[in-house]
């Protein structure tokens, strides 16, 4: 089994469904990775194609299948809304070690709503070497 570090670079997204009919939403994005659990920023007033450029990083095995990112919008006063949510296969990247920033379509349900910019990186853990 392989363990190492997953970098995920959120780059930004583009044609998402605007959930905010008076103005801009304010996209944020909730990225899981088994039971870890990250935010982003908030892309205040950015609207459909918002733009983040973050880094975060998850330790992972060649177990952990997929990287789930959950699309969101920020609002004051009430419960942020579901925007939709995209699942990253990690497959690839364990045997590439990189994968450069790939759009990824975004689903609310089985329905289309845009796309989702995000680059890989896994760095395997160095093996504990026994004299």
């Amino acid at each position: 089994m392989v363990h190492g570090t997953l970098e995920v670079l959120l780059v930004g997204a583009k044609g998402l469904e605007n959930t905010d009919y008076l103005c801009n939403m304010d996209p944020y994005a909730i990225l899981k990775c088994r039971s870890q659990e990250q935010k982003s920023s908030i892309a205040t007033g950015k609207g459909s194609s918002p733009e983040w450029n973050e880094n975060f990083i998850f330790t992972v095995s060649d177990r952990t299948t997929d990287l789930l990112m959950k699309l969101m919008d920020s609002d004051t006063g009430t419960a942020d809304d579901f925007v939709g949510e995209a699942t990253i296969p990690l497959e690839a990247v364990y045997t590439e070690r990189s994968i450069p920033p790939t759009l990824y379509n975004v689903v609310k349900g089985e329905k289309y709503c845009g796309e989702i910019k995000v680059g890989l990186t896994f760095t395997p853990e160095s093996p504990i070497s026994e004299n």
